[in-house]
């Protein structure tokens, strides 16, 4: 609800609405606050003291649960070569007889930029004849392309 200012001279007693602002919790400030002495923190101990509490993860001593669960698995995530993924649906937007290679799939914006070897996957039906020119290509992708009557190299 707007309140309407009708006397300029009561602009100074103006004050928020009821319940809109809560004042927020002094700590340590006397017994009429409620949180006066040990301020909510009890008395003494590592909690009460400044800058104390435990690590996270610390269970007081006994073998902290992610100690006590076994390491398991495997990742290959070093040494795993990444590729840009590029499915033979979306080469159908190149001309008939043209050559695709890298540069080309920048320009034609299905790449956005060359930060990796490009990949050819089979998923999708390729319509053209295409000599297509990338550093590694499924068979499914081989065997589509060759089959429509164009060739894939692998440089």
């Amino acid at each position: 609800m707007k309140r309407q200012i009708t006397d300029m001279k009561n602009l100074g007693n103006l004050s928020p609405a009821e319940g809109s602002h809560k004042d927020r919790k002094r700590l340590g400030r006397g017994p009429a606050s409620g949180q006066g002495k040990t301020a909510g923190k009890g008395h003494k101990g590592q909690k009460a003291r400044k800058g104390g509490g435990v690590a996270p993860g610390f269970e007081g001593g006994q073998t902290p649960l992610y100690r006590r669960l076994p390491k398991y698995g495997f990742t290959n995530a070093r040494n795993m070569k990444q590729y840009h993924v590029v499915n033979l649906e979306n080469l159908n937007i190149f001309e008939a007889d043209s050559v695709v290679d890298g540069e080309a799939l920048v320009k034609s914006g299905i790449l956005r930029k060359l930060k990796y070897p490009v990949k050819i996957l089979g998923n999708g039906k390729l319509e053209k004849k295409l000599t297509i020119k990338v550093h590694k290509a499924s068979k499914s992708a081989k065997n589509a392309v060759e089959s429509v009557g164009g060739s894939i190299e692998e440089i």
